[in-house]
Protein backbone atom coordinates (compact mmCIF):
# COMPACT_ATOMS: atom_id res chain seq x y z
CA UNK A 1 0.00 0.00 0.00
CA UNK A 2 1.12 3.52 -0.73
CA UNK A 3 2.41 5.39 2.18
CA UNK A 4 0.07 8.09 1.24
CA UNK A 5 -2.82 6.21 2.12
CA UNK A 6 -1.13 5.41 5.20
CA UNK A 7 -0.93 9.05 6.17
CA UNK A 8 -4.45 9.46 5.32
CA UNK A 9 -5.58 7.24 7.17
CA UNK A 10 -3.48 8.19 10.44
CA UNK A 11 -5.05 11.79 9.41
CA UNK A 12 -8.70 10.23 9.88
CA UNK A 13 -7.65 9.03 13.57
CA UNK A 14 -6.46 12.79 13.69
CA UNK A 15 -9.63 14.22 12.65
CA UNK A 16 -11.17 11.89 15.16
CA UNK A 17 -8.72 13.37 17.73
CA UNK A 18 -9.81 16.88 16.99
CA UNK A 19 -13.38 16.19 17.09
CA UNK A 20 -13.26 14.00 20.60
CA UNK A 21 -11.42 16.70 22.24
CA UNK A 22 -13.66 19.35 21.45
CA UNK A 23 -16.58 18.14 22.32
CA UNK A 24 -14.91 16.80 25.38
CA UNK A 25 -15.12 20.17 26.48
CA UNK A 26 -17.67 21.55 25.18
CA UNK A 27 -19.90 18.74 26.85
CA UNK A 28 -18.34 19.77 30.14
CA UNK A 29 -19.02 23.00 29.91
CA UNK A 30 -22.48 23.00 28.56
CA UNK A 31 -23.24 19.44 30.12
CA UNK A 32 -24.45 16.12 28.67
CA UNK A 33 -28.12 17.46 28.13
CA UNK A 34 -26.66 19.57 25.69
CA UNK A 35 -24.76 16.86 24.09
CA UNK A 36 -27.73 14.15 23.37
CA UNK A 37 -29.89 17.45 22.57
CA UNK A 38 -30.77 19.27 19.19
CA UNK A 39 -28.11 21.24 20.51
CA UNK A 40 -30.74 24.34 18.77
CA UNK A 41 -30.14 26.47 22.07
CA UNK A 42 -28.45 30.22 22.30
CA UNK A 43 -25.16 28.84 24.61
CA UNK A 44 -22.54 31.00 26.68
CA UNK A 45 -18.98 31.55 24.71
CA UNK A 46 -17.04 28.31 25.02
CA UNK A 47 -14.03 28.52 27.98
CA UNK A 48 -10.69 29.54 26.29
CA UNK A 49 -9.16 25.78 25.68
CA UNK A 50 -12.25 24.59 24.49
CA UNK A 51 -13.07 27.55 21.93
CA UNK A 52 -8.80 27.21 21.00
CA UNK A 53 -9.79 23.61 20.33
CA UNK A 54 -12.60 24.08 18.33
CA UNK A 55 -10.84 27.04 16.27
CA UNK A 56 -8.01 23.96 15.88
CA UNK A 57 -10.68 21.88 14.65
CA UNK A 58 -11.70 24.20 12.07
CA UNK A 59 -8.11 24.90 10.84
CA UNK A 60 -7.46 21.38 10.25
CA UNK A 61 -10.87 21.00 8.03
CA UNK A 62 -9.74 23.85 5.97
CA UNK A 63 -6.30 21.82 5.00
CA UNK A 64 -7.58 17.84 5.35
CA UNK A 65 -9.32 18.20 1.67
CA UNK A 66 -6.15 19.59 0.32
CA UNK A 67 -4.24 16.69 1.90
CA UNK A 68 -6.75 14.53 0.43
CA UNK A 69 -6.47 15.67 -2.95
CA UNK A 70 -2.85 15.64 -2.47
CA UNK A 71 -2.21 12.14 -1.69
CA UNK A 72 -5.19 10.30 -2.86
CA UNK A 73 -4.39 12.31 -6.31
CA UNK A 74 -0.55 11.27 -6.39
CA UNK A 75 -1.60 7.49 -5.94
CA UNK A 76 -4.37 7.71 -8.55
CA UNK A 77 -2.02 9.86 -10.85
CA UNK A 78 0.96 7.40 -10.11
CA UNK A 79 2.84 10.07 -9.09
CA UNK A 80 4.53 8.86 -5.61
CA UNK A 81 7.63 9.75 -4.72
CA UNK A 82 9.56 9.52 -1.27
CA UNK A 83 8.82 13.61 -1.68
CA UNK A 84 5.19 13.16 -1.86
CA UNK A 85 5.42 10.63 1.37
CA UNK A 86 7.54 12.62 3.14
CA UNK A 87 5.53 16.07 2.18
CA UNK A 88 2.44 13.60 3.63
CA UNK A 89 4.10 12.70 6.90
CA UNK A 90 5.18 16.70 7.43
CA UNK A 91 2.13 17.57 6.90
CA UNK A 92 0.76 15.25 9.37
CA UNK A 93 3.25 15.58 11.80
CA UNK A 94 2.82 19.16 11.93
CA UNK A 95 -1.06 18.89 12.22
CA UNK A 96 -0.09 16.58 15.18
CA UNK A 97 1.68 19.12 16.77
CA UNK A 98 0.02 21.88 16.33
CA UNK A 99 -3.77 20.77 18.06
CA UNK A 100 -1.87 20.85 21.84
CA UNK A 101 0.25 24.39 20.48
CA UNK A 102 -3.18 25.51 20.28
CA UNK A 103 -4.57 23.40 23.04
CA UNK A 104 -2.20 25.61 24.93
CA UNK A 105 -2.69 28.73 23.66
CA UNK A 106 0.95 29.21 22.22
CA UNK A 107 1.41 31.72 19.59
CA UNK A 108 3.57 32.16 17.10
CA UNK A 109 5.17 28.72 16.82
CA UNK A 110 1.62 27.41 16.90
CA UNK A 111 1.62 29.84 13.51
CA UNK A 112 5.39 28.32 12.39
CA UNK A 113 4.19 24.90 12.58
CA UNK A 114 0.94 25.50 10.55
CA UNK A 115 3.59 26.84 7.73
CA UNK A 116 5.43 23.99 8.04
CA UNK A 117 2.27 22.08 7.16
CA UNK A 118 1.74 23.72 4.45
CA UNK A 119 4.94 22.98 2.74
CA UNK A 120 4.17 19.60 3.80
CA UNK A 121 1.08 19.87 1.47
CA UNK A 122 3.22 22.03 -1.49
CA UNK A 123 5.51 18.93 -1.50
CA UNK A 124 2.62 15.99 -1.62
CA UNK A 125 0.86 18.29 -4.13
CA UNK A 126 3.32 19.29 -6.49
CA UNK A 127 3.48 16.22 -8.78
CA UNK A 128 -0.05 17.03 -9.83
CA UNK A 129 0.28 20.40 -10.65
CA UNK A 130 3.59 19.99 -12.23
CA UNK A 131 2.29 16.78 -14.53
Amino acid sequence: MPTELTILAFAMVLLMVHVFAAVHLKTRQYGKTWNMGARDEALPPLEPVAGRLVRAQANFLETLPVAIVALLGVVLAGRTSPTTALGGWIWLGARIVYLPLYGFGVPKVRTLVYMVSLVGLGMALWPLLAA
